[in-house]
């Protein structure tokens, strides 16, 4: 069965970055996204569970919209007004309903890596 999973890692503390608020869309047209779901990261940066699964997971293309200027100045971070970085967004296609997708992110005020995880 197919799944749709997240965690998110803060570098600049070396923690999981529990609390971040994210959001997932579903695009829907050309330049629209249909909200899926929204939510915060548990103490282990995770979702606490699959953002989708089973027959909720369909092929198409996806964004997660990671809150990183709200987390960090939460935790105290000064930033610069406005942030170098505030809401990251990361788009991705589901080719196959039946497989495990796995978006990681690394993050701090300034940089960010993502990519497909296991």
């Amino acid at each position: 069965m197919g799944r749709l999973t997240t965690h998110v890692l803060d570098t600049l503390h070396g923690t999981p970055a529990a609390g971040l608020r994210l959001r997932l869309l579903r695009r829907a047209g050309d330049d629209r996204f249909d909200p899926v779901c929204e939510l915060a990261l548990d103490a282990d940066g995770r979702a606490g569970g699959p953002l989708l699964e089973g027959p909720a997971l369909q092929p198409g293309r996806y964004r997660l919209v990671f809150s990183v200027a709200e987390y960090f100045a939460g935790r105290g971070v000064a930033l610069p007004d406005p942030p170098f970085l505030d809401e990251v967004p990361v788009d991705f296609g589901i080719a196959d309903a039946r497989a495990h997708y796995h978006v990681p992110l690394l993050v701090t005020p300034w940089t960010y890596t993502t990519y497909r995880g296991s």
